[in-house]
């Protein structure tokens, strides 16, 4: 089973989005099988075997989402974000800009899937490390 305090470790080494494959090989080593992310106040969703999960509260002040997602906007975010431009509050700040609510990292699958306030899918992308 893995903790809240071994997840803040594997995190903590994280910079920019360039380090989240790394991010991604740490989790896995620790045996989460996924996680969810919500913008409006950071906290996050960790799930592993049998059904266990724990949660990280939230980790700064609260951010407003967009009533309707801009895709477009927010891919150019996602990309400027992968390539070290920009820290991960900035990246949340400009997901809840472009309405995006929360995202699903599926460590099985190697997805991370965005959605907007509804739950409706804004955009899929292929996790690669």
């Amino acid at each position: 089973m893995f903790t809240i305090e071994q997840i803040k470790e594997a995190h903590a080494k994280v910079k920019s989005g360039a380090d989240f494959p790394n991010y991604i090989q740490d989790l896995i080593i620790l045996g989460i099988k996924g996680y969810d992310t919500f913008v409006d106040d950071g906290h996050v969703q960790y799930y592993g075997v049998n059904n266990y999960s724990v949660t990280a509260d939230e980790k700064y002040d609260e951010i407003k989402i967009a009533a309707s997602a801009n895709k477009e906007r927010f891919i150019e975010f996602l990309v400027m974000h992968q390539d070290g431009q920009t820290d991960y509050l900035t990246f949340c700040n400009h997901a809840g800009q472009c309405g995006i609510a929360r995202w699903r990292v599926d460590i099985i699958e190697m997805t991370c899937t965005y959605f907007d306030k509804s739950g409706y899918e804004i955009l899929i992308e292929k996790i690669s490390v």
